[in-house]
């Protein structure tokens, strides 16, 4: 061995127009985080990726998208992106004075970064279930939701039988 790290794996395809909204209402206030992004599977002529295979770029202004909040947003991106190297660009994000925090940073990025690997096709698409509030272009569709204990029909409505 020659000690040398094994290169990252990166992302494959690009991913664009990743949006996550993370809003969890726990009594009266919770956790709120708005983030739009761009993947792209990292340029080999800017060299090497980082240590933690993401490059991240912010297009958003500080009114949007305070500085404080981008370090936890980097590591649940790292977190969900799960080792593969991309490159990010933020084209889009929103914060509340009094409930975002970075913990919902941080579960923002990890969100972003599953989705972008599962419009990737690097994680199935019945895993996009586990992604409340996010979309990407070409999000799976799982099928008719459950509302109530009764299925809705391929029609939208809610009926009481019939064929």
């Amino acid at each position: 061995m020659t000690g040398t790290p094994a290169p990252v794996p990166g992302l494959p395809t690009p991913v664009r127009d990743v949006s996550v909204r993370v809003l969890q209402n726990i009594g009266s206030c919770g956790p709120y985080a708005y983030v739009v992004a761009r993947f792209e599977p990292p340029d080999p002529r800017d060299g090497p990726p980082a240590p933690d295979g993401l490059e991240l770029l912010n297009a958003v202004p500080e009114r949007h998208l305070p500085p404080k909040f981008l370090p936890a947003l980097r590591s649940g991106l790292v977190a969900g992106l799960d080792g593969v190297a991309a490159t990010v660009l933020l084209t889009d994000g929103g914060f509340h004075e009094v409930d975002s925090s970075e913990p919902g940073f941080r579960l923002a990025g990890r969100r972003a970064g599953r989705a972008a690997l599962i419009g990737a096709g690097l994680l199935p698409p019945h895993e996009a279930a586990s992604l409340p509030w996010t979309t990407w272009p070409g999000r799976p569709w799982l099928g008719p939701k459950r509302r109530a204990g009764r299925r809705v029909r391929e029609s939208g409505r809610r009926g009481a039988g019939g064929p």
